[in-house]
């Protein structure tokens, strides 16, 4: 899948969400969603990415925006990391990574020498007529939240 880029149309998933059910982007149209992709539940960086989302999920929300995370995580997974965290952003399980290839971010990543497939950690904010409205890849997790919060403010 080549990379998606600003003004490219969001493509649309269905997935098994945390809690039981599913999310899917259909549920939001007509509202902007803040989709990140995470490597895994209860690691450093995405605890700290989750966190962050979380703490300032009220203010998504007056935007009247959706924040959904992604990972190849299982639903189980996520809802023990949602119970340990408090969180209270959405989390979608993608074990077979079918939405992170749509998306182009499951990449060969490199760890000590060693060659692997993964989440490259990355976000998209999809405008309320489902395009693509920005794109981070390769997130720095410190002061993310904020600067995605800032580009919902801006649609």
């Amino acid at each position: 899948m080549s990379e998606l880029a600003i003004g490219d149309i969001a493509p649309q998933f269905d997935i098994p969400r945390d809690g039981g059910g599913t999310v899917s982007l259909q549920t939001f149209a007509g509202k902007p969603v803040v989709l990140y992709f995470y490597p895994k539940d209860d690691t450093s960086g995405c605890t700290t990415e989750a966190l962050a989302f979380t703490a300032l999920l009220p203010e998504f929300e007056k935007t009247g925006a959706a924040v959904i995370g992604v990972s190849p995580d299982t639903v189980k997974k996520h809802d023990k990391f949602v119970e340990k965290h408090a969180l209270a952003v959405i989390l979608g399980s993608d074990e077979d990574t079918a939405v992170a290839n749509l998306y182009g971010v499951w990449k060969e990543k490199s760890m000590y020498g060693r060659k692997y497939m993964g989440i490259d950690r990355t976000t998209f904010l999809i405008d309320a007529h489902g395009r693509i409205a920005n794109v981070w890849p390769k997130v720095k997790v410190a002061g993310h939240a904020e600067e995605v919060l800032k580009a919902v403010q801006a649609l």
